[in-house]
């Protein structure tokens, strides 16, 4: 028998928990074809990597991601690929591209998810020839896509699309009879193609870029009850799932969430929401998230919480980060587009007072503490305050109140003042029980947005290394084998993608970890141009060392730290369709034994 590559003498972990065991694996035609703990034979096979002393899993997924606009230009998406995520899911957040034009598309992303505005036009432009969510499949799959991709359907992009950004931002107004089916019309086209879900958002203060509409929130804030319950409904009906951001300045919006996945007297809703994290700002709140999921659960519905398990450390240039719109003196800043604007309100003392009051308050729930002690300035044309924060800083000028420390040198080195703070999963103790925690799901690593603020490609690769030096220490929290379960194989079948799985028959998508290379490196600041941004400098991770391998459909993508010449020029990746009923529970081999196998509609009426 002939393979198209062998993985030789790994650590074999399947993705289902079961137990690790070594053994050469054989690849043809994109699939596992045989598992053995004996020798494959080599002859006629073009490819064999040692494995010995590395672990063999399945790809990580990355549920959660912001790719819709790389996607077009840089198919290949290389920063995931590269630390070992073989399978993408776009449209989150409510935003995807189906429906709106570009410069609907523009206004969308353009400051909600830090992507350039005008970069974001200028590739749908280019690239959208869709108008259908099969069109959509196939315009990607003509593409040269690297990982694979998986979709939701945004619930903004349908609202926009069908009553007009502007109509469908107010709060007067709601859709009419007919807008309301148009929108049905769309997420059952996008069911029926086989998108997992659609992603709703009632966080409110993601906003709008652009001139008309500028910081209005995004339009799935606006939908009303009567508006959401129906198109859930046909989420329901098809067991798909709803991915959505609570406005967490409202408990009882998060608690309608939680209620809303039950099934008393109906199907159970499929819910993923962001998200669980210990915030700095609120720390007795985590310990709430994981039983409040898991009782919903109990009690019949299908509840998740999404966690990034690393910290959630942040960099921004000036006034740049998005925690500023949660609060009136920020957003205000951030409203206005012109630098010299800017300028001037943040020298307004009126305004500062405004900013200090926003600063010092202490009630109701927050993202960012708001805490200028614990930011710490990483580069300034002004070397005497590198390595200081912004409190020490306006101890050093006077006894400066710490936020007009921070306005001070913003107005006077604007985006030359780079700084960072770490707003949650800061406390080691509470990411291993997270980690651990049915409840949660591990991704939103909100990969391909915010490009000069946070780096989480290589998010599994650092929950393995937290793993296994715990296990190494003689003070384990899981296993190795739980946490790859949790990166692949579970988040597959609950989202009931052909993803996640390393067993015979399975898709050939798949990473070679050095357990050795699991190291403090992960941690490492990078920076890496993005081309088709007018090579913008984002931020991004290297796991070089840690990565020996990363195979999409059978094919090397990656090959110790490089890409290989497969990748950008052909397509590796398959748009996944969500299936229609839950995944085959497949037994995996014994992990002793011998398995080898060969084988825009105008308004009618206002909706009552």
């Amino acid at each position: 028998m002939t393979y198209d590559a062998i993985i030789r003498n790994g650590r074999w972990f399947d993705g289902t928990g079961a137990p690790s065991a070594i053994r050469d694996i054989g690849i043809r035609d994109g699939r596992v074809v045989a598992i053995s703990p004996h020798r494959l034979g080599e002859s006629g096979c073009p490819q064999v990597i040692d494995a010995s002393g590395k672990w063999v899993m399945p790809g990580f997924l990355d549920i959660h991601t912001h790719y819709d606009i790389e996607v077009l230009d840089g198919p290949a998406l290389p920063e995931s690929l590269r630390h070992g995520v073989t399978t993408v899911l776009l449209g989150s957040c409510s935003l995807s591209t189906i429906y709106v034009d570009p410069v609907q598309a523009g206004d969308l992303f353009g400051r909600v998810e830090a992507i350039p505005r005008d970069h974001v036009i200028a590739a749908l432009a280019k690239h959208k020839t869709w108008r259908s969510c099969e069109e959509y499949i196939a315009a990607l799959e003509a593409r040269p896509l690297g990982p694979n991709v998986a979709a939701f359907i945004g619930h903004s992009d349908i609202r926009a699309a069908t009553m007009g950004l502007d109509r469908a931002t107010r709060n007067s107004l709601q859709p009419t009879a007919c807008e309301q089916v148009r929108m049905e019309q769309m997420l059952t086209e996008a069911l029926d193609a086989g998108f997992v879900g659609m992603s709703s958002q009632q966080l409110l203060f993601d906003k709008l870029d652009g001139v008309t509409c500028r910081s209005r929130t995004l339009p799935s804030t606006y939908a009303k009850r009567r508006e959401l319950r129906r198109l859930k409904a046909l989420l329901r009906r098809n067991g798909r799932v709803l991915q959505s951001g609570p406005d967490i300045a409202n408990p009882f919006d998060v608690v309608s969430q939680l209620v809303q996945s039950l099934g008393v007297f109906r199907k159970p809703l499929k819910t993923s929401l962001l998200s669980a994290a210990d915030v700095k700002a609120n720390p007795l709140v985590i310990h709430a998230l994981g039983p409040a999921a898991r009782f919903v659960t109990w009690l019949g519905g299908d509840f998740r919480w999404q966690h990034l398990p690393v910290p959630f450390t942040v960099y921004a240039d000036g006034i740049d980060l998005v925690v500023f719109e949660e609060f009136g003196a920020g957003a205000e800043a951030l409203h206005l587009r012109s630098e010299v604007e800017r300028n001037a309100l943040m020298r307004d003392e009126a305004y500062r007072r405004r900013f200090r009051k926003d600063y010092d308050s202490r009630f109701g729930v927050r993202v960012w503490h708001r805490d200028f002690f614990d930011a710490e300035i990483v580069a300034c044309p002004d070397a005497s305050v590198l390595g200081k924060s912004f409190g020490q800083v306006g101890l050093d000028r006077g006894g400066l109140h710490p936020v007009d420390a921070f306005l001070d040198l913003v107005v006077e080195h604007g985006r030359a003042l780079r700084w960072r703070t770490t707003i949650s999963n800061h406390r080691p103790g509470v990411l291993k029980k997270l980690a651990r925690d049915s409840g949660v799901q591990l991704g939103f690593s909100d990969a391909g947005a915010h490009l000069r603020n946070m780096a989480f490609y290589n998010f599994g690769l650092r929950l393995l290394r937290h793993v296994h030096d715990a296990e190494k220490s003689g003070r384990p929290f899981m296993t190795i084998e739980h946490a790859v379960h949790r990166l692949t194989g579970e988040l597959a079948d609950w989202y009931r993608l052909d993803a996640g799985h390393l067993r015979l028959g399975d898709r050939a998508d798949f990473v070679v970890v050095d357990p050795e290379h699991l190291d403090s490196s992960l941690d490492d600041y990078a920076e890496a141009a993005v081309e088709q941004y007018d090579s913008l400098a984002r931020m991004v991770n290297r796991s070089d060392g840690a990565v020996n391998a990363v195979f999409v459909n059978g094919r090397a993508v990656f090959v110790e730290g490089a890409p290989t010449g497969l990748l950008g020029t052909q397509r590796t990746g398959s748009f996944l369709r969500a299936k229609t009923a839950a995944l085959p529970n497949r037994r995996p081999p014994a992990a002793g034994g011998t398995d080898v196998s060969h084988s825009g509609v105008r308004s009618c009426r206002p909706l009552g």
